[in-house]
């Protein structure tokens, strides 16, 4: 039987994370695990080119802060202890993978829309973290409500 003690649970905080939290928490339950909550927020120089002559960090300091506070409600409706929230500013793969390896995390849970074909069995999200993971990765198959 695979073991798994700590847990990463990645969420982008839409509607379709609350389809992960079932799995998640019967997971941790069932592995007595350490559970914890991640959400990336791409910097917004990225969505810019990197090329925005204007200051952002007061923008972006609020995304963070909103972040912050919409992942403490979903951590909230969670039928299992978190042992920790974190909310990070990066690129979403690189740093749930810098995390999963800091923490020496055992599986990731992470949702994944089932688009139609193969090259879009896995969203890019999930498909970026399944790569390169140094663990198993679990990708849940979320719907759009």
């Amino acid at each position: 039987m695979i073991v798994y003690p700590r847990i990463l649970l990645a969420v982008d905080l839409s509607d379709e994370s609350d389809q992960l939290i079932s799995k998640a928490c019967n997971i941790a339950s069932n592995n007595n695990a350490e559970l914890s909550v991640i959400h990336v927020i791409e910097p917004l120089s990225f969505a810019y080119g990197g090329d925005v002559p204007m200051d952002l960090s007061t923008t972006q300091d609020q995304l963070s802060e909103h972040a912050t506070k919409n992942l403490a409600q979903f951590c909230e409706k969670l039928d299992y202890p978190v042992s920790e929230q974190l909310v990070i500013t990066g690129h979403t793969e690189s740093e749930i993978h810098r995390v999963a390896q800091e923490k020496s995390i055992d599986l990731i849970v992470v949702g994944s829309h089932g688009r139609h074909g193969l090259a879009l069995l896995l969203g890019s999200t999930a498909n970026g973290v399944l790569h390169g993971a140094p663990c198993d990765v679990l990708a849940v198959r979320v719907f759009s409500e």
